[in-house]
């Protein structure tokens, strides 16, 4: 028994093979259930029982060799076929063209960051509103004039839900749940019925600002603008607030800052005043704490918001609004280098 394993294992060691097909044709007659070693399984059934042990290991390494040998002869077929389908394993591989991030997502990011450093979090709500939350909890009464200042797109079946018209109602939702101190902003997608233009559209981003502790005043809300006039513009850049209306604030004020194009000294971005407006703000009215059941003579609050276009605009000298949702890649790839 021992002579035959040794010729066998002879044998083996001469084997050759063209193709895979005979490298396969090998493997199945030595290694199969019915091949040639399998046999000698068989056959160890009749020898000795002082043989076995031997005899076994034998068989075993035999086994073992005959699996890595014929492996050998199939994997060398193996990278043939890989070669003769056209691929060249030693080419580099193929280069994959990374994406950018979209310019409004930049700077969005980077707003959220500037009020993160000051302490405020993230809110965010739907965009699919009723009445309440978009006007009447923000102090816009039915028949209000003031609904007037922004057209609406509402639900034709129920003119009870519409898509919101700022990220305020969110501002109300937080201040239904929680108590004060609250500090967050709330950027988001709101929609008006608008004229689509180069400064205009009907979709466009906000990240509005609420503040509400005791004994917050509007110099607050200045120097809270202030900071981030100064981080997302630069060192030099200057504020300035004009009183304004909004019926959820009072006093309200509009703000402008220096412009960023001629550092103040007039030129047409700016309509040679030296100053662009980018934002309103205000003291959050009584009336709108109540609503949220918020102790207006215990509490005092400072409201603003943005809209992220207007920023992005100002930040990359881009001058038509309409750019942002075109998805023009010639457009979006300047932005590569903020990925």
């Amino acid at each position: 028994m021992l002579d035959k394993i040794k010729a066998l294992r002879e044998e083996i060691k001469q084997l050759t093979a063209q193709t895979a097909d005979e490298a396969e044709h090998l493997r199945i007659k030595y290694l199969s259930k019915k091949g040639i070693i399998s046999e000698l399984f068989n056959d160890f059934k009749t020898i000795p029982s002082e043989q076995k042990r031997e005899v076994g290991q034998v068989i075993n390494v035999l086994k073992n060799e005959a699996q890595e040998f014929i492996n050998g002869l199939k994997e060398q077929f193996a990278d043939t076929q890989v070669k003769g389908a056209g691929v060249d394993l030693t080419l580099p591989g193929t280069v994959m063209k990374l994406g950018s991030r979209h310019p409004l997502s930049l700077v969005r990011n980077e707003i959220v960051n500037i009020f993160a450093r000051l302490g405020f979090n993230i809110s965010e709500g739907p965009e699919i509103e009723d009445d309440f939350h978009v006007f009447t909890a923000l102090n816009f009464p039915e028949e209000h004039p003031a609904r007037d200042m922004q057209d609406t797109f509402f639900i034709e079946k129920d003119p009870d839900v519409l898509l919101r018209t700022h990220t305020s109602s969110v501002q109300v939702r937080v201040m239904e749940k929680t108590q004060p101190p609250i500090r967050s902003i709330f950027p988001g997608r709101v929609f008006r019925n608008e004229a689509i233009s180069a400064r205009a559209h009907c979709i466009f981003h906000q990240v509005e600002g609420l503040y509400i502790d005791e004994n917050v005043s509007f110099a607050d809300l200045k120097q809270t603008l202030l900071y981030f006039a100064k981080e997302m513009f630069g060192e030099k850049t200057q504020i300035r607030l004009r009183p304004s209306y909004f019926p959820f604030t009072e006093p309200s004020a509009e703000m402008d800052i220096s412009c960023t194009l001629c550092g103040g000294k007039g030129c047409n971005v700016c309509k040679y005043t030296g100053w662009v407006e980018i934002l309103g703000c205000g003291m959050v009215d009584p009336h709108v704490l109540e609503y949220s059941n918020i102790d207006s003579e215990k509490y005092t609050g400072f409201a603003f918001g943005m809209g992220i276009e207007r920023i992005t605009m100002l930040k990359y000298q881009i001058k038509d609004i309409r750019l942002f949702f075109e998805n023009d890649v010639r457009f979006l790839e300047q932005f590569k280098a903020s990925i």
